[in-house]
């Protein structure tokens, strides 16, 4: 199936089946709420055979481009029917189990991944360590055929909702820096993990504090070898810096228009306005061209930074621009709109920090494209 036939066929799907799609909250929703929304559209989406193209059929997908699972993610999220960032936790993690993961092993668990049968956290930063997975010291010790795992992750997303959990530990010497790091697959529910949700500054408990203690964890769940978690991270974050990103520069394409219709005459700055526009536009080009890189087989690498810088400088400049239009509906307003434009003004001043902090792209991007400076 090419993307033109794909692209009708889920239009003409998502029209003939509005009313089974459509969210059971008003609104924003809970954390709760949009969840049980992801879940529902994902099962419907995977068992009508669009959640499962774009995706290798050992893994229960029915193959095709990558550009088929960008296209789904982007109708997904301009018909308001999914939350962007938590249904993009997919092509975060996915792809890297896919790659990584014992064949047996990713065949039993993607599938639930893919029809919302499951959620999945990220394990990677620490308190402390922050963007620096090089320092983590979340520590894993051979014992037998299992792991022991203690340690603390923090800013772990969904974690008090996850399933599994795609975790970096240390278990070469501190000194070893990433040569000595192993990438764990682990069951949530397995004694010794303590969940510790914390409520962000837009009143939603998305990010974690992970406590483990002792966990054991089969030997068959490392992903790659021992000692190749660093590679495993690297494959990871170029993921989540591609068609993530793509779903999330739909989203915002999709507000812009809102907010153009929402504004009262003259309430929009032209120079802001224009900014904003052309930020928008060179987050939309060059994500594109990620997208066709990736379904073309090339390797996603430290370039995906750029898609990152852009991203977070124009989410910023979109609800910067929101909050000077609708100052009183997104700083006051009580109904579902103000609701909503505040939630998102507040979660876009984190743009600049998660999925990797703004300083951190940047010297990627100084020190691994431009090379300006040492890389170690």
């Amino acid at each position: 199936m090419d993307l033109a036939e794909f692209r009708a066929g889920v239009d003409d799907w998502l029209a003939g089946h509005r009313d089974e799609l459509a969210p059971a909250h008003r609104g924003v929703g809970t954390l709760d709420e949009q969840l049980a929304q992801l879940a529902k559209v994902k099962r419907l989406a995977f068992d009508a055979g669009w959640m499962r193209r774009g995706w290798p059929e050992r893994v229960g997908g029915l193959g095709g481009s990558t550009l088929l699972r960008a296209y789904l993610g982007e109708a997904l999220t301009t018909a308001d029917l999914v939350e962007p960032g938590i249904y993009s936790m997919t092509e975060v993690l996915a792809p890297t189990m896919i790659d990584y993961a014992p064949e047996a092993l990713a065949a039993a668990m993607v599938p639930r991944l893919l029809r919302g049968d499951e959620t999945w956290c990220q394990g990677f930063s620490e308190p402390g360590t922050g963007s620096n997975l090089a320092a983590l010291s979340c520590r894993a010790s051979r014992d037998g055929e299992c792991w022991r795992v203690s340690g603390q992750k923090v800013w772990t997303s969904l974690a008090q909702h996850a399933q599994r959990c795609v975790l970096l530990t240390r278990t070469g010497t501190p000194d070893s820096a990433h040569r000595g790091i192993t990438a764990l697959f682990v069951d949530m529910d397995s004694p010794g993990i303590t969940v510790r949700p914390i409520e962000t500054m837009h009143g939603a408990p998305e990010f974690c504090e992970v406590f483990l203690d002792d966990v054991v964890v089969p030997l068959d769940r490392t992903l790659g070898g021992e000692g190749q978690g660093w590679s495993v991270a690297m494959d990871l974050l170029p993921f989540e810096r591609s068609t993530a990103l793509w779903h999330r520069g739909a989203h915002l394409q999709h507000r812009l228009g809102q907010l153009l219709r929402a504004a009262p005459a003259g309430a929009l700055d032209p120079a802001a306005l224009g900014e904003t526009v052309q930020l928008l536009a060179a987050l939309r080009a060059r994500s594109r061209a990620t997208q066709y890189r990736m379904a073309a087989g090339e390797r996603l690498g430290p370039e995906t930074s750029v898609d990152k810088v852009l991203l977070a400088t124009a989410e910023q400049a979109l609800f910067d621009l929101a909050e000077g239009a609708l100052a009183e509906e997104v700083l006051l307003g009580d109904d579902d709109a103000g609701a909503r434009w505040r939630s998102e003004f507040l979660y876009s001043r984190a743009a600049t920090i998660y999925g990797g902090s703004a300083e951190i792209q940047r010297n990627i991007i100084a020190r691994r494209l431009l090379d300006l400076g040492d890389d170690r």
